[in-house]
């Protein structure tokens, strides 16, 4: 496993000064070189002595001229000599450092991510490998997964898509430890949410007592959302990546049983509401008997009392408004 080692770089002003005094002592060796020689005050060798010193700082001035970069905030540059890891500059501004570093740390195999594209299928194609450069960026950055089918605890199956905040906190790690950090995260991240999605189940069963108390997805998004978010640090770390925050941005059922489960929750809505009515029309009912028994001027037999309660039930359960009728007889006759 690689460590990030922090370096820092000399600051690009001053060997800016430095190159820039090189080039111009060159170009006066040059043309002293050349007055003198015309003036017959230099012989041969000197003349050559003094062009090649003249032309090797100038290589000089071209090769130190290849170490000049910049860094703003947010960004590092990871410094490799000759296929050795040397450092991490996090220094921002205009910076110097050697000039053999590396400006280019290789090629991916396959880079797969938001960029990608599809077939006509809807499937994600691989795209070419690419280059990786020898700056990286450390700044928070947001990836928005797509919508992937899964089957959750129960069997289900449904839709779910999250987002995922995160950042590269060793550079080290991401670079030489994994062969594409970006895509290592897209990949981990729809598997990550794969395996949370089957742990769980999208809702309570209403007829299942032992899953009243459960940790679901739809009623659970806090606890879901930490659940993946502990998976992906822990998946990412080897990568040298950190997970800022995630969280659930689509939970549906799959369009293939969506309208059999809104029929369930459309049942389970109409069971709730009429045993509340049932519950309030039985309590009703009792508080009428007690009250006219209490009051002593009605006196009722049983028979009588579930007559009342039978009439006084159907009024209040009933969806339609109650009618009258009229009695003209007893209730014995």
């Amino acid at each position: 496993m690689s460590v990030e080692k922090k370096i820092h770089a000399a600051s690009g002003w001053a060997m800016l000064a430095a190159v820039i005094a090189g080039y111009l002592v060159s170009n006066v060796l040059l043309i002293m070189a050349i007055i003198n020689v015309d003036s017959g005050r230099m012989s041969g060798l000197s003349f050559l002595a003094l062009l090649l010193l003249s032309c090797f700082l100038f290589i000089a001035c071209i090769i130190c001229s290849c170490g000049f970069f910049t860094l703003q905030p947010g960004q590092a540059r990871v410094c490799v000599l000759f296929g050795k890891y040397v450092g991490t500059v996090r220094d921002e501004g205009f910076r110097w450092a050697n000039p053999f570093y590396a400006r280019n740390l290789g090629m991916t195999s396959a880079a797969e991510g938001p960029s990608t594209e599809k077939d006509e299928k809807g499937s994600k194609l691989l795209m070419a490998g690419h280059h990786h450069g020898s700056k990286i960026s450390i700044r928070a950055r947001t990836y928005n997964g797509e919508r992937i089918k899964v089957n959750d605890k129960m069997g289900n199956p449904i839709e779910i898509a999250t987002v995922v905040v995160w950042r590269v906190v060793d550079t080290a790690k991401a670079i030489f430890d994994v062969d594409d950090y970006e895509s290592f995260v897209y990949t981990v991240t729809e598997t990550a949410l794969r395996h949370v999605a089957s742990v769980y189940a999208y809702d309570h069963m209403e007829d299942d007592d032992a899953t009243a108390n459960a940790i679901t997805l739809r009623t659970n998004i806090e606890e879901v959302s930490r659940t993946l978010m502990e998976e992906l640090d822990r998946r990412l770390e080897m990568a040298g990546i950190d997970v800022i925050d995630s969280r659930l941005t689509h939970l549906a059922y799959a369009p293939e049983i969506a309208q059999a489960m809104l029929r369930r929750q459309q049942a389970e809505a109409i069971i709730a509401a009429r045993k509340k009515i049932v519950e309030g029309a039985v309590s009703m009912v009792d508080m009428a008997v007690e009250q006219l028994a209490q009051g002593g001027n009605i006196e009722l037999d049983d028979e009588r009392k579930a007559a009342m309660a039978t009439n006084l039930m159907v009024v209040l359960c009933g969806e339609s408004e109650a009618q009258p009728v009229l009695n003209t007889g007893t209730l014995y006759n």
